[in-house]
């Protein structure tokens, strides 16, 4: 039932998406976004390295202790099947890359960590970037780190352990953040209690990314709470994330493009 509710959404989201490749956008920033970084398909040299270990991970059959905080269930899974069901596809990755080298972010926070590839497209733009990354697992973190190593990535911070417990630790420590993707709880009240967390550790430039809009009714209720939010300026849906703007300078409005 869930799958089928996922497909209808993505076709209505589709037949309804009026802004594709900058189609009736008025703002000149917007517009520029959506042309030189949403549609743009250069690529950069970094790609091909976190794609190549990304296939080592989709064969890797080494089995992992999984510690879920949200079930409360711990249980054994191999690294492949955790990559299948939880890494952003590469479109996506490298989306976020042209995100931040388009837009100069520099104070960087992830949360939900997962294998790291997300993380690695993150910090990979510059070695004067700060990333901050969280996971709750223990044993999918260490992984995750092996692999930023193994991309030579020495400007990511992770931290392991439940986000509810230890965000509030994280930000105290943080002056600002140009730029946050959220790929953790997906339900309303933990993603509208971080969004007020990190809200005031944003400025006019950050932009903040939501993962899976339409993964639920819980979620799809958070977004739209989320564009109605009086600090948010515009939005993106993009389907899988949203991106969310908080220059006062823009007009508020909220677009819709298949991707």
């Amino acid at each position: 039932m869930k799958q089928i509710r996922f497909i209808y959404k993505y076709f209505k989201h589709a037949f309804s998406a009026k802004h594709t490749r900058g189609f009736r956008i008025h703002s000149p920033f917007i517009y520029n976004f959506t042309c030189f970084v949403i549609y743009e398909k250069k690529p950069f040299y970094v790609f091909s390295k976190i794609e190549t270990l990304r296939q080592s991970l989709l064969k890797n059959n080494n089995k992992i202790l999984i510690t879920d905080f949200g079930t409360g269930i711990n249980r054994e899974k191999t690294i492949k099947s955790v990559a299948i069901r939880s890494l952003k596809t590469e479109k996506y990755g490298q989306l976020f890359f042209r995100i931040v080298n388009y837009l100069g972010s520099k104070e960087m926070l992830e949360l939900g960590t997962s294998l790291g590839i997300t993380t690695s497209y993150l910090a990979a733009v510059s070695t004067d970037i700060r990333c901050t990354t969280m996971e709750g697992c223990p044993q999918i973190a260490a992984t995750a780190a092996d692999n930023f190593k193994q991309l030579k990535l020495d400007n990511v911070n992770l931290v392991v352990g439940n986000i509810d417990e230890k965000l509030a630790t994280v930000l105290e420590k943080t002056e600002k953040l140009d730029f946050v993707f959220i790929d953790a709880n997906h339900r309303y009240e933990p993603l509208m209690r971080y969004f007020e967390q990190i809200l005031p550790k944003l400025h006019d430039k950050s932009v903040l990314i939501i993962d899976d809009l339409y993964w639920s009714a819980d979620m799809e209720k958070a977004w739209e709470t989320l564009k109605n939010h009086p600090k948010v300026s515009a939005t993106i849906d993009l389907f899988q994330v949203g991106i969310i703007f908080l220059n006062p300078e823009l007009n508020k409005i909220h677009y819709k493009m298949r991707y």
